[in-house]
């Protein structure tokens, strides 16, 4: 089976839900080691065709699909050894895939639709399917009708996006999977357990679901309940793990986004279905991504009792090798209005910078990741801020949240910009014009990372515990 599994943390928010009338699907990619180096790049697979794409992790190959089209993607480094991992990314159509939020059916229901040893993971997921995929909707088709055709080998939840809707769909079993459009006026954060509750099987319009899975439910009696048909309680898990490793996290970006909502962090029975007190944005969504269960006793950078520093599993971790937000704007023209907001640190500490998707190239900093530590990539850049801030977390917090804030209000300031010149052109100048303020910010971001960590270095100088005050001259 295989064995690399991300222990994620996603956020689906509807265009009703948001400050400025996105759609906007997000999630940390969070490995089991602190290092798995990944890079961004525009995969343009024109001359693919036909192609059969060969997993290294297991024995999945299968023809590439047909009429397919330019996307992002962040793959990992170590392709052979660890995988191929798309992960994240806008295609030419405009529409976002996130893949994937690792889920985990139950023992009953995996006892009569085992995991496939050797079907689609997610490994290949993104790369058969984001390149062809039309809308949100059509990547759950799709992704529907290769999971019935090849199976799957592990439980998977998959964000999709384009300009009007959100689905979140959950593979739990060999061949079995649900999928739920996420309401205009909502949001939904999961972490790594099966989190669809109630499904409507006459609502084509909000819910969609493999072949036959009423009656496999029927069949083998999986259904606990007196009344209804819960996805969650029927395919999912609810252990002693969920309450301390899953559980708090769904929880915590609740609060954030409901302050006034009556719920346990560690509670099995959190709504999937979400409405927040305020309209969402990317900030809010970068926060809940970077955090630590901050102001709260659980933080583990924080004052509470040693005991419950440590009692939940946080969002933010060391090991978060990208955290992303796929935003598909409303009120400015389509061919500009794709951005994925890329933090290659660890996102408790580093930035989310904004990469227009109608863009032919991406700085080499982003596509030329080495194995090993280096002084010219992003993601060792942001790496190594990460580890100086966290090694002197008293000292140099205060510093690195101003930088955060400082280049926030930088981001914001360039997409504005950017957008009122895009508005004036199209086709490839417009395409050329994108790309070049994709550079552009990387350029200055890079310009204003290695200042504060210059800063950060020089300060951590006079903190150093080998010194000894006794004579001025000495």
């Amino acid at each position: 089976m295989m064995t690399h599994l991300s222990a994620c943390t996603s956020i689906l928010v509807g265009k009703n839900a948001s400050i400025d009338g996105s759609v906007m699907i997000a999630r940390n990619d969070d490995t089991f080691l602190p290092l798995t180096p990944q890079r961004f790049y525009i995969h343009d697979p024109k001359n693919e065709k036909g192609k059969i794409l060969q997993s290294t992790q297991n024995g999945f190959h299968a023809p590439l699909l047909p009429d397919a089209v330019p996307y992002q993607a962040t793959p990992n480094v170590e392709v052979n050894e660890k995988g191929l991992y798309e992960e994240s990314g806008i295609n030419a159509h405009n529409v976002a895939m996130s893949a994937t939020e690792s889920v985990y059916g139950n023992p009953r229901a995996l006892a009569f639709d085992p995991l496939v040893a050797d079907g689609m993971a997610e490994d290949t997921m993104q790369t058969m399917v984001l390149p062809v995929i039309t809308s949100a909707r059509n990547g759950v088709e799709v992704l529907g009708q290769l999971v019935k055709q090849y199976g799957s080998p592990e439980g998977n939840g998959v964000l999709f996006a384009d300009k009007d809707e959100a689905w979140y769909m959950e593979i739990v079993t060999g061949h079995h999977w649900v999928a739920q459009r996420i309401p205009d006026d909502a949001f939904v954060i999961t972490a790594n357990q099966v989190a669809i509750q109630e499904v409507v099987f006459d609502d084509p319009d909000n819910f969609m679901f493999s072949e036959g899975i009423q009656d496999f439910v029927s069949q083998h009696q999986l259904n606990p309940d007196h009344e209804g048909w819960n996805f969650r309680h029927i395919f999912g898990t609810s252990t002693e793990k969920d309450r301390h490793y899953n559980t708090p996290r769904v929880w915590y970006g609740q609060h954030y986004l409901m302050p006034d909502a009556i719920s346990e962090p560690t509670s099995s029975e959190l709504p999937f279905i979400c409405h927040a007190d305020r309209k969402i944005s990317v900030a809010d969504i970068s926060f809940i991504l970077g955090s630590h269960y901050n102001e709260t006793d659980y933080d583990p950078l924080g004052n509470g009792p040693a005991e419950l520093k440590t009692a939940f599993r946080p969002i933010s971790m060391n090991r978060t090798q990208n955290s992303h937000v796929l935003q598909l704007r409303n009120h400015v023209p389509e061919a500009q209005s794709a951005i994925m907001w890329l933090c290659f640190g660890v996102p408790a500490f580093s930035p989310y910078v904004p990469f227009f998707a109608n863009a032919n190239d991406t700085d080499p900093s982003y596509v030329n990741t080495p194995l090993h530590a280096d002084s010219e990539s992003a993601y060792w850049m942001y790496r190594k801020l990460s580890v100086l801030v966290e090694s002197r977390y008293a000292e140099f917090a205060q510093d690195d949240r101003d930088y955060l804030t400082a280049t926030s209000e930088l981001m914001l300031s360039h997409v504005a910009q950017t957008d009122d010149v895009a508005a004036k052109l199209s086709g490839a100048e417009l395409t050329t014009y994108l790309t070049n303020q994709n550079y552009l910010i990387v350029s200055e971001m890079k310009k204003r990372t290695n200042q504060l960590m210059n800063d950060l270095f020089e300060k951590g100088l006079t903190l150093s515990k080998l010194t000894f005050n006794m004579d001025i001259n000495l």
